[in-house]
């Protein structure tokens, strides 16, 4: 039994009003973040727990949201394995492409411990600072969307270096793959025992695959990491967020075993809550965009998804991550039209 609405969600509870955080909730929007922005590069704030616990906070002392969600980077993971990992400004993070034997070999686990030990410091703080109903939730970047930006060197359209990678290479890149499941494992466990109250996988690119790889690459690694975690800690809640499967995310939900699900923009929540089970908590999936503009165009869309998910678990988020030009007061209307209800 819990107090805190967002595991009582992820628990199977339909909680009314639902609860809400928002994906990014913690950084570029908020005006006290970039009062702090310039200390030193992305990796610096992220692996500094006096910074990263302070801005983990800011969204809940200002909005007071449901969750706080660890302030950290999903490309962490290869660069604590050793990868060649910097972030640009305006331009986004530049990888050492991982494209062959020599690069993969190259990478190792044994140093993720020693070089995430600020991180797992910041969960510590952050948890000891959260308010009583407040829950504290780590993550990683799932597998194949970490696997895009190793092999890619950064960002990309299509990531088809990748993807060519996986048809032409499979054995090279099943090996990149099993050592992601591996390390994304340990490391979530290592956030669980550090305080985190639950966990999320982003795969941002999943809906790049089709069906078959999308079982291959999402769903088999997704599995894995939650059978793994429920043997170790079987009360510790994990949420899947298979960006733009669509049709997929309720096969996804129900072949992974995840507690909750997380809904892109350009899924129907009416159509989810039929194909998700009903027993696992839907999150989302306001469009930011909308969030931006606020005001009756974005209480349309909230009314939407909410008569969409009443009497269904329901965590009440966004379909992808905050965007750096939201204006904070929209998002306080925001919380507020959700908790008036």
């Amino acid at each position: 039994m819990t107090d805190k609405p967002i595991l009582r969600a992820l628990n199977g509870e339909a909680v009314w009003p639902p609860p809400v955080w928002l994906m990014r909730q913690a950084g570029r929007y908020l005006p006290e973040y970039r009062a702090i922005r310039d200390t030193g590069d992305f990796i610096t704030r992220c692996t500094t727990p006096e910074l990263a616990t302070e801005v983990t906070l800011q969204p809940i002392r200002r909005f007071g949201m449901d969750a706080a969600i660890l302030f950290s980077d999903i490309l962490i993971l290869p660069w604590a394995m050793g990868q060649d990992v910097r972030f640009v400004n305006g331009e986004g993070p530049a990888l050492a492409p991982v494209r062959d034997e020599a690069a993969l070999s190259a990478l190792t686990k044994q140093s993720i411990a020693e070089k995430t030990a600020p991180v797992l410091e910041t969960v510590r703080r952050v948890r000891a600072a959260l308010p009583p109903a407040c829950t504290l939730i780590g993550f990683v970047g799932s597998p194949f969307t970490v696997a895009c930006y190793m092999v890619e060197g950064g960002g990309s359209r299509d990531f088809a270096h990748t993807r060519g990678m996986a048809y032409a290479q499979p054995a090279l890149f099943g090996r990149l793959m099993s050592l992601l499941t591996e390390a994304s494992i340990d490391y979530l466990a290592a956030q669980i025992e550090a305080g985190a109250e639950a966990v999320m996988l982003f795969d941002t690119w999943a809906g790049l695959l089709p069906p078959s790889e999308f079982i291959t690459h999402v769903t088999e690694p997704a599995t894995q990491i939650v059978e793994a975690l429920n043997r170790r800690f079987p009360d510790v809640p994990v949420i899947g967020f298979p960006r733009l499967a669509g049709m997929y995310a309720g096969t996804y939900a129900e072949r992974t075993g995840v507690d909750g699900v997380g809904l892109d923009t350009g899924t129907d929540p009416a159509l989810a809550a039929v194909s998700v089970p009903e027993q696992v908590a839907i999150q989302g999936n306001l469009d930011a965009i909308a969030l931006i503009a606020g005001g009756a165009a974005m209480r349309k869309q909230v009314d939407g998804i909410l008569d969409a998910m009443r009497g269904r678990p329901h965590i009440f988020n966004l379909g992808h991550g905050i965007l750096p030009q939201t204006p904070p007061d929209h998002v306080a209307e925001l919380v507020a039209s959700i908790r008036e209800r």
